[in-house]
C-alpha cells in the first residue's frame, strides 16, 4: 500500500543508482493526480537527439490521429495501455516537502513521491506521409492562363501546408516535387494542364524557330523568347523543370535538356483527356505531336496507359500512377475495380511507388492480393484478396 506523504521525501534522483536488489518506500505526492498532460513516450534510441534537441513536431488536425515529424521522417503517435502500475515521480525540485501525521514513523526513510500512475505509454510508429491530402487541396485551385493576379479560393503557403498535410518536410517538398507543384507569390500551386501544354507547345514552336536543339536549350534565351510571347518568367522555369533537367550550370542560367519521357508522356495525357482511343488512331495522333528530336516508345507510358481487348481491337485509356492514392488498402482497391485480373508486368507500375515502411512489394502483394498461375508457364495473375 502506498504511504502517506511526510518530511523525508525524495525526487527522481534517488532512483537513478538504485541497485537491481534494493527497494524503496513511495508515497503520494501533494500534488498526486491524473495530470493528463504528463504523458510517457517510448523512443527509439535514434530519435532521442532529434526528442531532446526539439527537432520534432507534432502534426495533424483535431479530427485526425496525431503523427510526430522529424526533418526526414513521419511517425504515427499511438497509445499502448498496460497491465502493471507505472509510478511517475519528478525530480527533487519539483517536490514538496509533508509532514506526516504519524508521530512515530521514521522520518530518516528515504521515500519516491509519486505523482502520477500512468496507464500506459506512447509509441512512435514509422508510415508513410499522407500526401493524398496534399494532392487534394493544391487541386482545389489549379494555377491557369486566365489568372489575373489575386486568384480565387484558398491558397496555401510552405505553413499552411505543414499545418495542414502529415509529412515530415523532406517528405512534403518530395510531395510537392510529385505534383509538380511551383511558388507563385509565396503560395504553392498545381499549373492547370492545359496552360502547362500551351507553354511547352510555345517552346516547342520556338525551338524550330530559332533552331534550338531539345538536348542543350540555352536558359536566358528560352526565357527571354517565352516572355517576349507573353508568359510569366516564373512559369518559363517551371516549364523547363517539369519536362526537362538543367545539364549545365553557368554565371547566365546554364543548360537544359527535355526530358523525351516527360514529353511523350505529356502528349499522350493530353490525347486521352476525352476518353480511350483505339490504338492505331492514338499512335498515329501521338507520333505526330512528339517532335522530331525525340524517339518514343509504347514502352515510355508505362504506369500511364492501359490496353485492352475488344474483339479484335486494341483499346488505349489513360490511368495514371499520379492520379492514384498512396495508402496501399485505397490503391488496390481502385485497381482492382479498373481490372478484376492483373498480370505482374501491368500491375508493378502502379505498385512500385507505394511506400509502406516495413512492408516490402512481396509483403503488399500476400496482404492485398491473391496469386493465381493457370499452369508452370504461365505469367502469374494478381486478383483481390
Amino acid at each position: 500500500m502506498m504511504e502517506q506523504p511526510h518530511s523525508c521525501c525524495k525526487g527522481a534522483e534517488m532512483l537513478l543508482n538504485l541497485q537491481p536488489t534494493s527497494s524503496v518506500s513511495i508515497q503520494y505526492h501533494p500534488f498526486f493526480g491524473p495530470h493528463d498532460d504528463l504523458v510517457l513516450l517510448e523512443l527509439d534510441e535514434k530519435l532521442l537527439s532529434d526528442v531532446l534537441y526539439q527537432r520534432v513536431t507534432l502534426r495533424g488536425q483535431p479530427d485526425e490521429d496525431a503523427v510526430l515529424c522529424t526533418k526526414s521522417k513521419t511517425y504515427l503517435v499511438k497509445f499502448v495501455g498496460t497491465s502493471n502500475s507505472v509510478f511517475l515521480i519528478p525530480p527533487a525540485d519539483y517536490s514538496t516537502s509533508h509532514e506526516s501525521g504519524g508521530e512515530n514513523y521514521n522520518q530518516q526513510v528515504p521515500t519516491a513521491s509519486v505523482i502520477k500512475v500512468a496507464p500506459g505509454n506512447m509509441e512512435l510508429v514509422e508510415v508513410a506521409p499522407r500526401l493524398d491530402k496534399l494532392k487534394s487541396i493544391l487541386s482545389e485551385n489549379l494555377y491557369s492562363s486566365d489568372e489575373a493576379s489575386t486568384a480565387m479560393g484558398d491558397l496555401y503557403k510552405w505553413d499552411d501546408l505543414i499545418n495542414k498535410v502529415q509529412a515530415s518536410d523532406d517528405e512534403l517538398k518530395a510531395g510537392l516535387q510529385a505534383l509538380s507543384a511551383v511558388e507563385i507569390d509565396g503560395y504553392w500551386r498545381i499549373v492547370d494542364e492545359k496552360y502547362m501544354d500551351v507553354i511547352l507547345r510555345m517552346l516547342l514552336h520556338n525551338s524550330v524557330l530559332n533552331d534550338w536543339s531539345l538536348d542543350s536549350l540555352v536558359e536566358d534565351k528560352v526565357v527571354s523568347v517565352l516572355e517576349s510571347d507573353g508568359f510569366p518568367r516564373k512559369l518559363v522555369y517551371h516549364c523547363l523543370n517539369v519536362y526537362g533537367s538543367r545539364v549545365e550550370e553557368a554565371m547566365d542560367g546554364g543548360v537544359w535538356r527535355l526530358d523525351a519521357r516527360r514529353v511523350c508522356v505529356h502528349f499522350a495525357r493530353g490525347i486521352l483527356r476525352e476518353g480511350k482511343r483505339k490504338m492505331e488512331s492514338f499512335m498515329e495522333e501521338w507520333l505526330r505531336m512528339i517532335p522530331e528530336e525525340i524517339q518514343p516508345s509504347f514502352d515510355m507510358l508505362e504506369g500511364e496507359v492501359l490496353t485492352e481487348k475488344l474483339g479484335v481491337e486494341t483499346w488505349v485509356r489513360a490511368l495514371s500512377v499520379s492520379s492514384l492514392p498512396t495508402t496501399p488498402a485505397d490503391r488496390f482497391s481502385i485497381l482492382f475495380k479498373e481490372r478484376a485480373k492483373w498480370e505482374w508486368k501491368d500491375l508493378e507500375p502502379y505498385i512500385r511507388d507505394l511506400n509502406v515502411p516495413g512492408l516490402s512489394s512481396e509483403a503488399l502483394l500476400l496482404k492485398y492480393t491473391r496469386r493465381s498461375q493457370p499452369s508452370i508457364d504461365a505469367e502469374p495473375v494478381f486478383s483481390a484478396r
